[in-house]
């Protein structure tokens, strides 16, 4: 199938609910959603990272989204689940997990229904936000979840420089 039509084309989102917002991620960097399952809690990480899961063989770092954000701490619920990311930091690939309230859908957003992030003085960080979807009267945030993580953050999540995170 080519695709020769001179049109942006719509782009699938994942959406999930944190508190009361929703979020979106480009689906193309989804790899799995999971069911809520045991954490192990790692020593001396930052605080939104939650710790590690065994995913199939491999360990896999959780990280809370609503602490990321400065949201209060996810009350795990039925709906409570791990999004599996792939998150791309200075070339290098980490596979994580993405804690979220719910997974609500996906969800085609049109270039016309996408409009730029809004800009909000100097203290907030928004670079991580890659735009907001409209669907009727709702917004919803559309994550670029390379963007969230910095490479400090991601290499103590990974293990390395744990130590050294630790102590700034």
């Amino acid at each position: 199938m080519e695709h020769t039509t001179e049109q942006a084309e719509a782009i699938q989102y994942l959406t999930f609910t944190l508190d009361d917002e929703v979020f979106a991620l480009d689906i193309g960097k989804v790899r799995e959603v999971l069911d809520y399952t045991t954490v192990t809690k790692v020593p001396q990480t930052p605080d939104f990272m939650r710790g590690v899961i065994n995913l199939r063989g491999n360990v896999v770092p959780v990280v809370d989204m609503r602490l990321k954000f400065a949201i209060n701490a996810t009350e795990n619920t039925v709906n409570t689940c791990i999004i599996i990311v792939e998150v791309a930091v200075d070339g290098e690939v980490t596979i994580l997990g993405a804690m979220a309230d719910s997974v609500q859908e996906v969800l085609d957003l049109e270039p016309d229904q996408i409009e730029p992030p809004p800009r909000i003085g100097t203290k907030m960080r928004t670079d991580f936000i890659s735009g907001m979807g409209k669907r009727d009267e709702q917004f919803i945030m559309i994550l670029d979840i390379d963007r969230i993580f910095s490479g400090e953050e991601l290499a103590a999540v990974q293990g390395e420089n744990i130590a050294a995170a630790a102590n700034e």
